[in-house]
């Protein structure tokens, strides 16, 4: 079901392309099957902040394996329940918040790869594995195929980011310059000097390394600022942001072409 997503999207990252898309917080599926046919390259399907329970996240993954736009899962939080199951709904990458320390992300490793890179639970009777009909040798080749996203956000992070660059398995590191701008004592300032600052230091590092990065951004100006930083893995806003910034804008167009008519 991924495994041709998964190496389109790693084929770009490795070229030095740049992969777009949205945080997807309502739990219909038309809206990730819009993303997809509009050209986007992940969707990031979101159950830390978001209210989609499992059973409808099973069907927003359907709907992007669909319209050819990578699933991406963000996990609540750095446990087997969390992973484990959107591994086995079919997500192509889990994306984990909050990682703060090297353990935090082996952990994450961990929990999302099979044995001999790590520990993830074993069901074959799973959506992932076709319901127990896919070869077993090809499942468990496949399903180490899938991509794991470490999200830092926080001066804790930052502090030990050496470390987490170093850990085996993290295939993309992602700012979140929200909860870092807080942690920086300017919460929702993402453009303050101080946030720019320590996210250029992060990129380079992670730059250094060799290690794909990431970052939320919601304007235009944003993107191409971090775009041109070097980041790859461009978050762009949130379905319903989206959704409003367009609705907000026709108002406005209506309402001119109303006074003009008047």
């Amino acid at each position: 079901m991924n495994e041709r997503l998964i190496q389109t999207f790693k084929e770009k990252l490795q070229a030095g392309k740049p992969v777009f898309g949205p945080f997807m917080k309502t739990s219909d599926p038309g809206f990730v099957e819009a993303a997809g046919y509009a050209g986007m390259d992940f969707a990031i399907l979101d159950m830390e902040h978001g209210p989609v329970n499992i059973q409808d996240m099973q069907n927003n993954i359907r709907a992007a394996q669909v319209s050819g736009i990578l699933p991406v899962v963000r996990a609540a939080a750095v446990t087997e329940e969390a992973i484990g199951k959107a591994l086995d709904i079919g997500a192509a990458a889990v994306e984990i918040p909050q990682i703060s320390t090297a353990e935090e992300a082996k952990e994450a490793v961990k929990l999302a790869k099979f044995s001999p890179l790590g520990e993830r639970g074993v069901c074959r009777f799973v959506r992932a594995a076709h319901y127990s009909s896919m070869e077993k040798e090809i499942y468990f080749k496949q399903a180490n195929e899938t991509i794991v996203i470490a999200q830092i956000e926080g001066k804790e992070a930052v502090e030990n980011l050496e470390e987490i660059l170093a850990v085996e398995g993290i295939d993309i590191i992602f700012i979140g310059p929200y909860d870092l701008s807080q942690s920086l004592g300017v919460p929702g300032q993402v453009n303050h000097p101080r946030v720019v600052e320590e996210m250029n230091r992060i990129v380079a590092a992670a730059k250094s390394r060799g290690v794909v990065i990431g970052t939320f951004t919601d304007s235009a100006r944003m993107m191409e600022m971090w775009m041109k930083a070097g980041v790859q893995y461009i978050s762009y806003s949130v379905d319903v942001g989206i959704f409003h910034d367009a609705c907000k804008s026709l108002t406005e167009k209506f309402h001119v072409l109303e006074g003009n008519i008047n």
